[in-house]
């Protein structure tokens, strides 16, 4: 077997693992158990779909990260989609989006992460993810707009599943977010605990929260409060200055081990973006895992890496999966490693952009 192929069963099986452990954790909450053996079931009709394609000589991932919109209530500092993403073109359309969900999940993407911007300010993103109810779509969300309609919205949609944004402590998260937002989000989580709604957490490690976002004790409070799902992100310094912001080296090498260890001792489900991604050989990214879809439909390796060949304004999501930048890059999958404390696309980004074929989109 290729290693190509060896790191893409080992990535199916993770996902799989997954969903099934977490249902093995969540005994107790049988609605939110019976959405994740369903998911099972998806998950592996889905990972056979793949593997037709790859028969026919088109590599598919099972992940995608889908950002829906540029627009965002808040002013985060640092914010690497306002830094790398303020394209003024057209955002897609429902009706777009609607159509690359169908494509995506025709060829076999199961796990499509909604991000932004904030994905509910568009108030037609529930009314999308209701078509797809086979689809897995986490939710990064700042949780500000989880309101009662969004709510009433996800309590028929088991599949969407809100990943809130904390930085740690109070002062960390109301110092990058705005003044009261740790509140409003432990407010939002209750309320998604109240409906009985699975949700997670997404944590950007920086070298300042470090200590605290890594404490047991601070799971433990999240996990009382209803975290089912932590997402431990490490921060990529996009503006310039904020480089002291990345963790060191030595915290980035720790990370991974940590999470595997909360793992073993909270009832939730843990990954680390992207240290967790060494098990598989390397970057993930340019699907030879995921690859990122932005607002306006460019296909990209990753957030972190904003170039493109390809956008699905001009052609099928198919089609944009065979790019020279997504291909090249994934030839290069196994050399690039992750480096200290970031993401190695935006490390090696004067090297990405060589790889893109002249007069295509950037």
């Amino acid at each position: 077997m290729s290693e190509e192929r060896n790191h893409m069963t080992a990535f199916d099986a993770s996902i799989l693992k997954m969903f099934g452990s977490m249902a093995r954790k969540l005994a107790a909450e049988p609605r939110v158990v019976r959405y994740l053996l369903g998911a099972v079931r998806h998950q592996r009709r889905a990972a056979r779909r793949r593997r037709r394609w790859e028969r026919r000589g088109i590599h598919v991932p099972p992940f995608a990260i889908l950002s829906v919109t540029r627009r965002c209530n808040l002013h985060c500092a640092g914010c690497y989609a306002g830094a790398l993403h303020g394209s003024g073109d057209e955002e897609m359309s429902a009706e777009k989006l609607h159509g690359v969900l169908e494509e995506a999940r025709e060829l076999g993407i199961s796990i499509v992460l909604l991000a932004g911007g904030e994905p509910l300010a568009r108030p037609d993103l529930l009314e999308v993810t209701a078509a797809f109810p086979e689809v897995a779509f986490p939710m990064f969300t700042n949780g500000t707009l989880i309101d009662a309609a969004a709510i009433a919205s996800l309590s028929r949609q088991h599949h969407v599943i809100p990943v809130l944004s904390l930085e740690g402590e109070p002062f960390h998260t109301n110092a990058r977010r705005g003044a009261g937002v740790h509140e409003q989000v432990l407010d939002a989580m209750a309320r998604l605990r109240g409906a009985g709604l699975l949700f997670g957490t997404s944590i950007t490690l920086t070298r300042e929260n470090y200590e605290v976002v890594t404490e047991d004790a601070y799971v433990s409070d999240l996990v009382d409060r209803g975290c089912r799902l932590f997402f431990y992100v490490n921060y990529v310094p996009v503006h310039g200055g904020t480089e002291a912001l990345a963790p060191t080296e030595a915290q980035a090498a720790a990370a991974a081990g940590i999470v595997e260890g909360f793992r073993e001792r909270h009832p939730a489900w843990f990954l680390a973006f992207p240290g967790g991604e060494e098990e598989f050989g390397g970057c993930l990214a340019a699907g030879r895992g995921f690859i990122h879809i932005d607002a306006q439909g460019r296909v990209e390796p990753c957030p972190f890496s904003p170039f493109s060949d390809s956008s699905l304004a001009e052609m099928s999501l198919r089609d944009a999966l065979a790019s020279p930048l997504l291909q090249n890059i994934r030839a290069h999958g196994g050399e690039l490693r992750e480096s200290p404390g970031g993401c190695t696309l935006w490390e090696n980004r004067a090297w990405v952009e060589t790889q893109m074929r002249p007069g295509q989109p950037d």
